[in-house]
């Protein structure tokens, strides 16, 4: 089993940064891919960005130029490190894993950890 855990969530004023963290934990046998997803209120959950385990990353539209996804193996950890951040950035946001375990792919989630940009 896999477990993660986000942190870093807070409240902040538009134009201020915020870095989230992900640590994971447990069998991690074959890591495809982390992310990161948010979910604003009354929306849909959406993916932010993702980093392959080579450290490839690739990001929504809307974060491009905002924010920075990154890996640190040793840690087993992912950060999102948020600038420039806007109003409608707020959401809860959830770290995703995407490992292979040897039949099939497994996706685990965070219990998620809210952002809050006042205008």
């Amino acid at each position: 089993q896999v477990h993660l855990v986000e942190s870093g969530g807070d409240l902040v004023q538009a134009g201020g940064s915020l870095r989230l963290s992900c640590a994971a934990s447990g069998n991690i046998f074959s890591l495809i891919a982390m992310a990161w997803y948010r979910q604003p209120p009354g929306n849909e959950r959406e993916l932010v960005a993702s980093i392959t385990s080579g450290g490839t990353p690739n990001y929504a539209d809307s974060v491009k130029g905002r924010f920075t996804i990154s890996k640190d193996n040793a840690q087993r950890t992912v950060y999102l490190q948020m600038n420039s951040l806007k109003p409608e950035d707020t959401a809860v946001y959830y770290c995703n894993l995407n490992m292979w375990d040897g039949r099939a792919s497994q996706r685990y989630w965070g219990q998620g950890t809210q952002v809050t940009v006042s205008s």
